[in-house]
């Protein structure tokens, strides 16, 4: 089980007239590494043909410069970057999954996860549908497909597909009819947004992608709404489901977002630096200096120093070449990468009082040794502040958490997890806290990783189920 959790996917498309679809989609998806690690790919349109290279390892990696030399000059491209929640990092299960029907080819780029793939995938055995990977995005493409052949048109394909889906999509169709389509589930569970150049229009999970990408943000794809992007850069709304309007991940603007990111119309960076002063409020304490940890506890931080009247002071140095720990495969080289990758600034807490400023706790490790590293460097006392509520759920809608017996919540007291991570006191912001935090956000709140309460009743439904 992994300290930190795991981001869930990022996608990125766009109808450029000038061309270069392939290197402003691969810009994109640097800017949106953070929201998966795993495996990237890119699909381009080309002469009414899908052409797709896509791999497993990061951006740069699947993506050289001689890779890029290679692919074609193309005006429509969609991009994806991975982190699996359903089936196994294989190259087979990378996206975007291309398709081909009788009327034409589609590459699907997803980000969420479907709580009735199974269902699905079953239904479409049973009519003569092929699958060749284990992913709920596979099942989602051929739905597309096949709903598309038989009522005619791509658009009406992915409307009725989207009807039958149940559990989180925000979802990129490029169709070999020269569009793409996008759309986002009635509750909103997962971010998408639009944006526009003077050369074309693109769709993004976060507006960071747009702006690395040099497109404008122009607004947020509504939950419910489908987009269709012509080839020539305009493009078509319309409301193919209902507004639910109260599935928004809460844990994007936690964690999983990027700081410099908009998401139905809040910032960020705003909503991290609202739950720092929220927690100051909530478990104020007799310090001397705050810290946040780098990078997800940093602006966290600079809320509770303005609302305490505390200086806000660099706690680590963070090595920058050294991954994000849940990378590494073994339990061992994750250890040895929380020790490589910060290291305390004993001039700024030595003999010091200290406010640590963290995103969550998941079992605690890593927070323990992140304490006993600022003790060993000097600290007098190091009281710990998360800017989320525990963890006592599982998530069915993209973020893996992990089963509810292994989260440290469920099996200690908060009083109980301090002493086990060696803090002096541990405030974990309340669900109430977090949301005042957020309000300015344009959407309604999934917050049953903290509650149990679910916007979509999932039954007795396992993340590992699909694959199974």
């Amino acid at each position: 089980m992994m300290e930190k959790l795991r981001e869930e996917c990022g996608i990125f498309g766009v109808v450029s007239r000038a061309g270069e679809a392939a290197g402003i989609t691969y810009n994109a998806l640097l800017a949106l590494q953070h929201r998966g690690q795993e495996g990237a790919g890119i699909a381009l349109l080309k002469d009414s043909s899908i052409l797709c290279h896509k791999d497993v390892g990061l951006v740069s990696e699947v993506f050289s410069p001689s890779v890029l030399s290679e692919l074609p000059d193309a005006s429509e491209a969609i991009g994806h970057v991975r982190y699996s929640t359903t089936g196994n990092n294989t190259k087979a299960n990378v996206q975007p999954i291309v398709k081909e029907y009788l009327e034409g080819r589609i590459a699907v780029a997803h980000n969420g996860n479907i709580v009735n793939a199974a269902e699905i995938r079953e239904r479409l055995l049973s009519v003569g549908c092929d699958f060749t990977a284990t992913n709920d995005s596979e099942a989602i493409s051929l739905l597309i497909a096949y709903e598309a052949l038989h009522r005619g048109s791509i658009e009406a394909g992915v409307a009725e597909a989207s009807k039958q889906l149940k559990g989180a999509f925000s979802l990129l169709v490029l169709s070999s009819k020269n569009k793409i389509i996008a759309v986002r589930d009635s509750f909103g569970f997962r971010p998408l947004c639009l944006g526009r150049s003077q050369h074309g229009m693109a769709v993004a999970s976060e507006s960071c992608a747009l702006d690395s990408a040099g497109f404008e943000f122009i607004r947020d794809v509504e939950p419910g709404e489908m987009i269709v992007i012509q080839g020539d850069g305009t493009y078509t709304s319309q409301k193919v489901l209902p507004c639910e309007n109260e599935g928004l991940c809460i844990f994007e603007y936690v964690y999983f977002a990027r700081t410099d990111s908009v998401i139905d119309r809040l910032s960020v960076y705003q909503a991290r630096f609202n739950m720092g002063i929220q927690l100051a409020k909530e478990y104020p304490v007799d310090a001397d200096v705050v810290c946040g940890v780098p990078d997800s506890g940093l602006e966290s931080a600079e809320g509770y120093a303005y609302a305490s009247h505390l200086p806000n002071v660099s706690g680590f140095v963070k090595n920058r070449y050294i991954g994000r720990s849940f990378i590494f495969p073994s339990q061992a080289q994750r250890d040895a990468a929380v020790r490589l990758k910060l290291n305390p600034l004993r001039a700024n807490i030595e003999g010091k009082r200290v406010v640590l400023v963290d995103d969550s706790i998941v079992r605690g490790t890593t927070s323990a040794k992140i304490i006993k590293s600022l003790k060993n460097a000097g600290a007098k006392e190091v009281h710990m502040r998360i800017s989320s509520p525990p963890f006592r759920h599982t998530c069915h809608f993209g973020t893996d958490i992990d089963s509810e017996e292994n989260l440290i919540a469920n099996r200690m007291s908060v009083e109980e997890i301090a002493k086990h991570i060696g803090a002096d006191s541990l405030g974990f912001i309340s669900t109430k806290g977090l949301k005042e935090a957020c309000r300015e956000s344009a959407r309604r709140f999934c917050t049953g990783c903290f509650t149990g309460d679910y916007p979509i009743a999932v039954g007795c439904h396992r993340k590992e189920q699909f694959e199974e």
